[in-house]
């Protein structure tokens, strides 16, 4: 049994970052003491119950700095005006671990890419650190992300000694290409939905499975109502967890909602009633570009429901690249749910693709191998 830290900026945006750092867990208290740094207001096993991850409490350590609790609750009611400040959050949770660091074995991140003292297994959701990284990409690092890769992150050619993993070969490549070392690929865990309906008895309906601003609901919106637009009786569930940082957004979204009597919105809802939506609906939208794997579609697919997405990034692997599932704007999203909804269809990808067996099997593959 070795000693494992497992260390992760923030739980508080209650996203598919935060399920891997939980499946990460749990996977890894069969064999070994395992300890979790991070920054959060959430309660790490309060969010294991929202997505059914069976967290042993008697077996994991919760490491939180002392006034962490009071600073995450800050930097997220902050959020709307400056942004989620990862990488910041980044650098204080490795400050504070470093401080640990020889009481442990090795350390799992499950927050991107650091400059750590031991060995380590890392996974990269997307790169966090370097300014070039929107040369990669096209996204925007950030103003003040010299700073951040300075304090906390490692430079090109230094990753090599740990072990690399990454959500999807999207993600891999942008790592690449930043730091001249290509990571695995292993996609995130996403377990098959259970008691799914038939075809012929699910409800004409979409859903959006999170509620954040760049998840882009408002397009979702914009694309039922095209598709009314031509005649179709659509309807469109918004549903999600509604943390600190994204209530502004959330509000806006309520107010859309409410001028339109075919979309409903339910925040902070139990995982029971997610999975009753995407069990009992045919189709599943997400509209964020360049989503580096996209754990809702993945969960769409798992719910045997017909998912669509931008085409670009990590979801363009989900979907199999389908040209009749991926959309490059808001208009070509109307006439794809559309085309679906006049060929009325079943999907035809597997729903246990993506299952939490061989995400368990895999990452203690993977810590084995770095510890030995």
């Amino acid at each position: 049994m070795a000693r494992v830290a497992v260390v992760h900026n923030t739980l508080d945006f209650h996203g598919g970052a935060d399920v891997v750092c939980l499946a990460v867990c749990e996977a890894l208290q069969r064999d070994h003491d395992v300890t979790l740094y991070t920054l959060s207001e959430t309660a790490p096993l309060d969010l294991a119950e929202r997505f059914e991850i069976a967290l042993d409490s008697s077996r994991l350590t919760v490491r939180n700095p002392l006034g962490g609790r009071a600073v995450a609750r800050a930097l997220s009611t902050v959020t709307p005006v400056v942004g989620p400040q990862l990488p910041f959050r980044s650098v204080l949770i490795r400050h504070f671990f470093e401080r640990d660091a020889s009481e442990y074995d090795l350390v799992v991140s499950t927050a991107n890419e650091f400059d750590f003292s031991i060995p380590a297994v890392q996974y990269i959701h997307y790169p966090q650190f370097r300014p070039d990284r929107a040369a990669a990409s096209g996204d925007s690092a950030g103003a003040l992300n010299p700073l951040w890769s300075r304090l906390a992150g490692p430079e090109r050619g230094e990753v090599d000694g740990s072990t690399l993993l990454a959500n999807s070969s999207w993600t891999a490549d942008v790592f690449e290409r930043l730091y001249g070392v290509e990571p695995a690929v292993l996609h995130p865990p996403v377990e098959p939905i259970e008691r799914r309906l038939d075809w012929s008895e699910r409800a004409d309906g979409v859903v959006v499975g999170r509620i954040a601003p760049d998840k882009r609901v408002f397009d979702a919106i914009e694309i039922v109502d095209g598709v009314r637009r031509q005649g179709r009786d659509l309807h469109l569930h918004i549903v999600g967890a509604a943390p600190r940082a994204y209530r502004r957004y959330v509000a806006r979204v309520e107010r859309a909602a409410a001028d339109r009597s075919y979309v409903t919105v339910e925040r902070d809802v139990p995982r029971a009633r997610l999975e009753e939506l995407l069990r009992t609906h045919k189709y599943g939208i997400n509209c964020k570009p360049k989503e580096h794997f996209g754990l809702s579609v993945a969960e769409y697919v798992a719910a045997g429901m017909v998912a669509f997405a931008p085409d670009s990034g990590g979801q363009r692997e989900v979907l199999e690249e389908r040209e009749d599932r991926l959309f490059g704007s808001v208009k070509e999203a109307i006439e794809l749910l559309a085309a679906a909804i006049e060929r009325n269809g079943p999907p035809n990808q597997s729903p246990t693709r993506f299952g939490r067996a061989r995400f368990r099997a895999d990452i203690r593959a993977f810590v084995d191998e770095t510890l030995h």
